[in-house]
């Protein structure tokens, strides 16, 4: 079995934000060298053609480069590139229909943001 991988999303696209997720959380920074192809093959036990098929999409986003003979090295930027790409994620998936259903039961931004304050101040 694949450890640490879901059945329920593809797996090129979990090889592809485990990358994503390595560089957003600095455990790869920009201009080191990414896990290979190989690596990844060998540790999740899965098809050489999956895993390459996630880097490359990282390196048509220009989130990774190669670098002939060597391997995969993290671009300059790429981090940045990945931030605004989640924070966009993040207002569509979220934040949007947080507003729309705030806004369908009666709830004014004003509300809405103590609601915000009031569960972010718990979290402490």
């Amino acid at each position: 079995m694949n450890t640490g991988l879901d059945n329920n999303k593809p797996i090129f696209i979990q090889i592809r934000e485990l990358i994503e997720d390595q560089i957003v959380n600095n455990q790869l920074k920009e201009g080191e060298q990414a896990p290979s192809t190989n690596q990844l093959v060998s540790f999740y036990k899965i098809n050489h053609a999956t895993v390459t098929k996630g880097v490359n999409q990282l390196v048509d986003e220009g989130i990774l480069f190669k670098k002939r003979g060597i391997g995969m090295f993290v671009a300059e930027g790429a981090k940045k590139k990945l931030m605004e790409k989640r924070k966009e994620a993040f207002m569509d998936e979220y934040v949007a229909p947080m507003i729309l259903e705030a806004s369908k039961i009666g709830i004014s931004l004003d509300d809405l943001l103590s609601l915000i304050q009031k569960i972010k101040g718990s979290e402490n």
